[in-house]
């Protein structure tokens, strides 16, 4: 009989070595070891998996600081001091041959496994297994606190700091923190106005690749995805059917009590809160609360940027949504109907306005009486009123 005090929480089980085929199959290994979900056909394993409970390294490296838990472990480690799988090209020394092989392909450029779909083509299998779930939409990985699905487990396992609060990464200029040092990265070229990654159709500049390989989708055309609720396609699925088709709005403002429906728009919102002002100007001094309200001072102050206009009446744009949705009006388009009445409009900011009128919902507070609004602008007149009658001119 073994034992292990770490996987059972500190009591006591026994292992029993028995057959055992709970979805395992041990053949023609006749016995298996079982500690709840740990399972091991050789006793030794059973001493690996307390050593790394424990943080016993009863194995050191003689050339370097360090240890390890078993000695196959430590004797796979000893190849790379030993070159004996060595890179002839830049000199790295590898565990193994298949991990030599695998980086060799980083100066050969060799990319063996190729998508079905789009033939695209990936140095290693896994890549290839997370690039096809585009083309499936399979995501796999879901949150169990908003629900949130994603086709990588890293992606999700960085998703869960949201809810956890973890934030390690800290930014010098700001203070903000950030639960990666990628985004601490990334946030850092704001402060420094550096945007690496450039559009060879446009020229038009990004902070990071994912901006850039968002934007492509603009020239290309590509909407692999498909709505399976209103049918039109989108290259960003997810972000559609949580701001579109769903009601779940589970992030709240510690300040006002608002929901939102993703973590970024919550964000955004606080800073009417807390008066941040994140987004600085590399040309001068100014800073602002709102990405957009930069790349309009850029627009206006510095010549910086491309604005979009209309043909038809010369209004000028910053942002190609809301250019899209004008250019509807002018063309008469309202696709977004109401379900409760004959009303049809333009933007499905709009519907969701008009909805109001037939729902009971007030999400706007008055901070003072604590009278309940349902539109921005009835609770901020209101306001205006209810401080002056209290004697808070001032506020």
């Amino acid at each position: 009989m073994c034992y292990c005090y770490c996987c059972t929480g500190g009591s006591s089980v026994e292992l029993n070595a028995k057959d055992d085929s709970n979805d395992v199959t041990v053949s023609p290994r006749r016995h298996l070891y079982t500690v709840y979900g740990n399972r091991f056909t050789q006793r030794g394993c059973l001493t690996d998996l307390r050593n790394a409970h424990t943080g016993v390294n009863m194995y050191p490296c003689t050339q370097c600081a360090k240890c390890y838990s078993n000695h196959t472990k430590l004797n796979i480690h000893m190849n790379i001091h030993s070159s004996k799988y060595k890179c002839t090209e830049c000199g790295r020394c590898f565990q193994d041959s298949t991990k030599l092989a695998v980086h060799r392909r980083i100066h050969s450029g060799e990319k063996p496994f190729e998508c079905t779909v789009c033939n695209k083509r990936f140095k290693r299998s896994y890549q290839l297994v997370q690039h096809s779930r585009i083309h499936s939409g399979v995501k796999p990985y879901k949150c169990h606190v908003c629900e949130k699905v994603f086709s990588v487990s890293s992606h999700l396992y960085l998703h869960m700091k949201v809810h956890t609060g973890e934030k390690l990464f800290e930014c010098t200029v700001c203070s903000n923190r950030f639960t990666t040092n990628g985004s601490l990265v990334r946030h850092s070229r704001i402060h420094r106005g550096e945007k690496p990654y450039k559009c060879h159709v446009c020229e038009k500049v990004f902070t990071d690749s994912s901006g850039l390989h968002r934007h492509m989708s603009v020239h290309t055309g590509e909407k692999p995805h498909k709505c399976s609720l209103c049918n039109k396609s989108f290259s960003n699925l997810q972000s559609h059917a949580q701001h579109v088709h769903s009601n779940r709005r589970p992030y709240e403002c510690p300040y006002c009590g608002k929901l939102f429906k993703t973590n970024s728009d919550l964000r955004r919102h606080v800073r009417i809160h807390t008066g941040a002002k994140r987004f600085s100007c590399r040309r001068c001094s100014q800073c602002f609360t709102h990405a957009n309200q930069l790349k309009i001072h850029l627009l206006k102050s510095h010549n910086e940027g491309t604005w979009l206009t209309c043909n038809i009446c010369h209004k000028k744009f910053n942002q190609r949504r809301y250019f899209k949705e004008h250019l509807l009006r002018h063309k008469g388009v309202k696709p977004y109907a109401c379900s409760e009445c004959a009303k049809r409009f333009c933007t499905v900011y709009e519907l969701r306005s008009h909805q109001l009128v037939h729902s009971d919902y007030k999400q706007f507070c008055c901070g003072l009486c604590g009278k309940d609004f349902k539109r921005r602008r009835g609770v901020v007149n209101h306001f205006k009123k209810c401080s002056d009658k209290l004697g808070f001119s001032g506020v």
